[in-house]
């Protein structure tokens, strides 16, 4: 069996299942990441070669020096996919792509999976419920938004991976001194009305086109509001019986469609209104979720997202059927909080639905498990109770969000 040269793209820690596969499956795996996670504990019996890049700021990095060097790369490699394993990463792997015709995902698609203000137009264009937005070019056009949509709004960064950056605004003044603050990067931003409700997340797996593989939670803390008021952050997995779960995904599979993925793992959120009941599209993501999420999916369904995507890599370069196995039918839920310890005493959370803590430095994090929703449910109610009580740290939002 011939094998593939797969190159993946992380300015973060994680992918490591991906890689793995990848190996598995027989193929050469090569990573680039920046220079500050040499250290980290990548899958190293899986990867072939590594190359770091410096990072201008985090989570940046030269661009015209990541082409260069990877014209040098190419002289003596021939390489066949290239994979952006976080979503600051897609930016990357959509320029490499179409510098030296790599098939994949080019640059026209991938704005609509990392612009929120493209996705958003996307969206609206294909009749796709979204809140009300505007770009924030201009001064009438901004001032005609706040005049039509009542306040609060939200202001958000057109390409940050999570809720950092995002301001909640009250009042018209409170927007142009955000805005005037901003100064040459006020285009990098969107303003949009704030809709109070529940949030949701959908991960999914999509073979030529069909999604194969879908999961839909619910959060019981928004990423925003634990990203800006501290907290713990808990989700959990909804039946797929129940009304949300067949909402959210006809909401997703339309999103998807319109978007134009063909292959790969997304991350899309939606949130639906409290008041009209109707769900609204938020954003997507061509990559797997954040936050630990691909541990909640797989304690629920026994499906290991970042495995089956490398399947479905591995299926296309090698003109292969791809099929997922027969997701299993349980539920799961998942809290992570900032603690003031390095480590965490797991003593006091150990139970028979406690299937897995997560190593996270100065955090807990806990993955439950059981054929009950309502089980999960007391015991994302019982953990957040006790990390509240007294090991729960709150700081204060950084620049670059945990991903």
């Amino acid at each position: 069996m011939e094998k593939k040269t797969i190159v993946c793209i992380s300015c973060y820690y994680k992918g490591y299942d991906f890689m793995d596969e990848m190996k598995n499956l027989g193929n050469t795996v090569i990573l680039i990441t920046s220079e500050n996670l040499k250290e980290k504990n990548w899958p190293w019996h899986a990867i072939d070669e590594v190359f770091y890049m410096p990072e201008l700021k985090p989570s940046v990095w030269n661009l015209d020096h990541l082409v260069q060097g990877f014209s040098y790369l190419m002289q003596t490699r021939k390489v066949d996919a290239v994979i952006a394993l976080d979503d600051y990463d897609v930016e990357k792997a959509a320029l490499i792509r179409e510098t030296f015709r790599i098939p994949g995902m080019g640059q026209t698609t991938h704005r609509y999976f990392r612009d929120k203000l493209a996705m958003r137009q996307k969206a609206k264009d294909s009749g796709i419920h979204v809140p009300e937005f505007t770009a924030v070019f201009n001064n009438d056009e901004v001032n005609a938004f706040a005049d039509q949509v009542p306040a609060p709004w939200v202001l958000k960064p057109r390409s940050e991976a999570s809720a950092s950056g995002i301001k909640k605004l009250a009042a018209r003044d409170e927007l142009w001194e955000e805005l005037n603050g901003l100064g040459e990067e006020r285009h990098l931003f969107l303003l949009e009305s704030f809709k109070p409700g529940d949030v949701y997340h959908v991960d999914s797996l999509t073979f030529n086109k069909e999604i194969v593989f879908t999961s839909a939670s619910k959060y019981l803390a928004p990423p925003m509001q634990v990203s800006h008021e501290g907290g713990v952050f808990r989700t959990k997995t909804l039946g797929k019986s129940s009304k949300e779960y067949k909402a959210l995904e006809e909401a997703n599979a339309r999103v998807l469609s319109h978007f134009g993925l063909m292959n790969g793992a997304t991350h899309t959120e939606f949130i639906r209104n409290a008041e009209d009941g109707k769900y609204y599209f938020l954003e997507t993501s061509s990559r797997v979720g954040g936050a630990h999420i691909p541990d909640l999916v797989e304690a629920a369904t026994r499906i290991n997202i970042w495995r089956e995507w490398a399947g479905i890599e591995n299926a296309l370069l090698r003109n292969k059927k791809y099929k997922i196995a027969k997701p299993a039918a349980g539920y799961a839920g998942l809290i992570i909080a900032l603690i003031k310890d390095d480590k965490p005493d797991h003593s006091g959370f150990e139970c028979k639905e406690a299937v897995k803590f997560l190593n996270i430095e100065h955090h807990i994090g806990i993955v439950y498990q059981s054929k009950n929703a309502g089980i999960i449910q007391e015991r994302l109610d019982e953990a957040a109770e006790k990390i509240h009580s007294g090991m729960l740290n709150i700081l204060p939002p950084k620049d670059k969000p945990m991903s």
